[in-house]
């Protein structure tokens, strides 16, 4: 699938087949965020890959906005380091890896944005880190409409050369 086209499918999952992924798949799903540019290439994040079903279970019932994480073939916690640019930077290594899993036919969401401060004893995660995201992946249990999105049109959202002027 192209780049464009991985992009402009890509919808949240939130109910999984019960299907392993692949060794291979997530390798190349957390390969995508490792290798996702970093502000000054500080690289200010830490990823825990989490399979085991129990743990999986113990993650969606301490996510509030993420019980399906229970149903997902395994999940990744993103930590990051206390600097400026770790928001941004550890966004953009979790959008790496849903466009690599949704390019993989592996569906992903989302969960959280901070407050899973309880996830950190049962993973081990050291306090000086901050976690900021679950996301859980999974074989997606049903077609979803291969990019049916809805969305505000170009024209309100997009100008050219200043604010308000129409890009055609």
């Amino acid at each position: 699938m192209s780049v464009f086209d991985t992009v402009r499918t890509v919808l949240a999952v939130r109910e999984y087949k019960a299907k392993e992924v692949p060794a291979d798949v997530v390798r190349r799903i957390v390969e995508a965020a490792r290798l996702t540019a970093s502000s000054i290439n500080g690289q200010p994040w830490h990823f825990i890959i989490v399979e085991e079903r129990d743990m999986l279970k113990k993650l969606g019932s301490l996510a509030r906005t993420g019980p399906y994480i229970a149903q997902a073939g395994l999940a990744v916690v993103v930590a990051i380091e206390d600097t400026k640019y770790a928001e941004s930077d550890a966004s953009r290594a979790i959008q790496s890896m849903i466009l690599t899993a949704w390019d993989e036919g592996v569906g992903s969401n989302w969960v959280g944005f901070y407050g899973l401060e309880q996830v950190k004893a049962p993973l081990g995660i050291p306090d000086e880190l901050q976690v900021i995201a679950i996301i859980p992946f999974g074989y997606p249990t049903r077609d979803l409409g291969a990019g049916k999105k809805k969305r505000k049109p170009l024209s309100e959202v997009v100008s050219k050369g200043k604010y308000g002027t129409p890009f055609q």
